[in-house]
Order: C-alpha cells, then structure tokens, then sequence
C-alpha cells in the first residue's frame, strides 16, 4: 500500500471489479457511487465478485459521492461515459497534489478528464474484460480481457509503470504502452459492432457469427479505423481483433479471420451481451451510444471521413431507448441495407 488510499469512483462492472480485487491484494480502496442501494448493500455485506473467473467478498468501504473527503493520489474513473464530466468535476476536489486519474472506461473519456483535472493528471486506461452490474452489492465478473494503461502523451514514466505493477494484482496479463490511444480507438471500432449486436436479443458470438451479417460488421468496424487513420492514430490489436485486417483496402479475408477470433474470443466469456443490451433490455436506460459513436460521427465530420453506418446505428439505438423500436434481428437487417455498395 506504498501509493496510499485509491478512490475508485463508480463501483459497477469496471470499477466494481478492478477495486475488489485491488482490495483483496492489500489495497486500501474506497468506493464512490451514486446508486444508494448499492452504497448501503457495500457496507452492510461488502462488495461480492460472481463468476467463473472468481467468486468472492470484500469488506468494502463505500460512499455516496456527497460523502466523499480527504484526497486522494490514485483515483480510478469508472462510470459509464456519459457521466464523465459530472464525475470528474466532482471528484477534482478530492485529488492530491501527486495524484493521477486513470479512466478505465469506454470511449475517449481522457479527452473530457484532461479538461477538467489537466493532462499532467490523466492517465488513459483500456480494459476488455467481462462483467455486469447484477444487483446492489453483486457484480459478476464473466470473462478476463485485455488490460492496458498508458499516459496520453505517450511516455513511459515511473508512475504509469507503477500503475501497471498495481494493475497485475487484477490481471496478470496487464501491459503498458506508449500508444494508449491506439488502443482505445482499436476498442471504438470493436465497440462500434457490439452496438450493433445490441440492436438483437442475440449474444454477442451468434450476432458476429452470423454470415448474413458478416459485412455489416466489416463495414462498421471500418468507419472507426478510418476516422482514426484521419488523425494519425495507429490502432492497436488486442483479443482476436485485429485493426491492420479492417483498414481499407484490407484483405477480406483477414477481416473475417478477425471477426471469427471475436466470436471464439465471446464464446469463451460468461458475459454472453453486452453492458450496452444490458441497459437497454435490463436496466431500461440510456446507453453509451452518443458519448462513444456520436464523437465517431463528429471527427469523421471535421475529416472528410465519412460514417454512414455508425450514424445509423445511433439512430437505431436512440430509437430503442425512447421505446420506437424493439431489439430484434430485423434492426441489423436495416443496418445492413445501409452498407455502401
């Protein structure tokens, strides 16, 4: 516990995860949510990890955000991307003159996080593994995945390699790079096909897996890369995708050879949706979809790059979300009509 206390600043799947077992290793972490059941099943039973990756229960000490004092040097932001600014406004108040944020999130939450804590003070994480808010006090953690941390300037310094050394507690397999938004763009195009798996009931590998399908997917994934490619970003590889494979003039089969290692790589993980079908056919709220696909959208825009199926597919989640459209098969069939010639 040589770093001091870590706040861990939304305690659902990610965070909820990520902190237990950094708990479980000799850490000190508290845990910082808004859901007050959740809070009050924290500290009366502790927080309890299910799964067939590990089952167990830490004594967790866990408060609302308007309970939150003291500072802290390391801080791990986990809520969903959409709630980036409000969290990091309200946790900037309690971060140390050392301190860092790391945004283990989905989507290009640093940007928002730099802007309001500084870039000195962002670190950008990618994680790929499974889990799911079940219930007050229970997350269930269904698959292991890709863990990687990076500073968003690209250096290797002491703290982040430190930050790796912490993060191998939780994932032995943890890396550290220099090219953190290689990753996390590699991830926007990977997330762009699992909001299009939430269009359907399916899980995700019958989704991916389906060869009436299997250009939408190639497409979809193709529009990220390219606005990546825009601002010179080189994407990163990670769990059987493989960004080189969906770059234009790419072979196709390579793409396919990809998407197939996806579908073996979902196979394998408990977590058969995703957090996004969750939201929408569980939890009945918004997703993620205009804090991750919109910026897609948006950056294409700025570069000429254009974005017509991740712009349908928004459109089709939004459309769910506000109760016009039921998630069925019949949707990635629309999507799929978009697909240029």
């Amino acid at each position: 516990m040589s770093g001091g206390p870590i706040l861990v600043w939304g305690a659902g799947a990610i965070g909820g995860t990520l902190g237990a077992h950094l708990a479980c290793a000799g850490e000190d972490v508290t845990f910082v949510d808004r859901d007050r059941d959740h809070v009050a099943a924290m500290q009366k039973n502790g927080l309890a990890i299910t799964g067939p990756v590990a089952t167990f229960t830490v004594p967790a000490k866990a408060l609302l955000p308007e309970e939150v004092a003291g500072r802290f040097a390391r801080t791990f932001l986990c809520v969903k991307a959409q709630d980036t600014d409000d969290a990091a406004r309200a946790l900037a108040p309690h971060l140390s003159e050392e301190c860092y944020v790391v945004s283990a999130q989905n989507g290009l939450n640093e940007l928002t996080i730099a802007g309001i804590v500084g870039e000195a003070r962002t670190i950008g994480c990618f994680v790929n593994f499974g889990a799911d808010y079940m219930e007050p006090g229970v997350v269930h953690f269904g698959g292991r995945g890709a863990v990687v941390v990076g500073e968003i300037d690209g250096a290797l310094t002491p703290r982040v390699e430190a930050l790796h050394q912490l993060l191998r507690a939780f994932e032995d397999r943890a890396v550290v790079t220099r090219n953190i938004w290689g990753y996390l763009w590699g991830k926007l195009a990977y997330g762009a096909m699992l909001f299009a798996t939430a269009l359907t009931d399916a899980p995700i590998a019958d989704c991916l897996a389906s060869s009436r399908h299997q250009l939408v997917f190639l497409a979809l994934a193709r529009e990220p890369l390219a606005v990546a490619a825009a601002r010179g970003v080189v994407p990163e590889a990670f769990d059987g995708f493989d960004p080189a494979a969906f770059r234009p003039g790419g072979s196709e089969a390579d793409a396919v050879a990809s998407l197939d290692k996806l579908v073996a790589f979902n196979r394998r993980s408990a977590k058969t949706h995703s957090g996004i079908w969750r939201d929408l056919a569980v939890r009945k709220r918004r997703t993620e979809a205009e804090a991750q696909l919109g910026p897609i959208v948006e950056l294409g825009r700025r570069h000429g790059v254009a974005t017509p199926l991740t712009r349908r597919v928004l459109d089709l989640i939004h459309d769910i979300e506000e109760g016009r459209r039921a998630q069925d098969w019949v949707l990635l069939d629309a999507l799929g009509e978009a697909v240029p010639a």
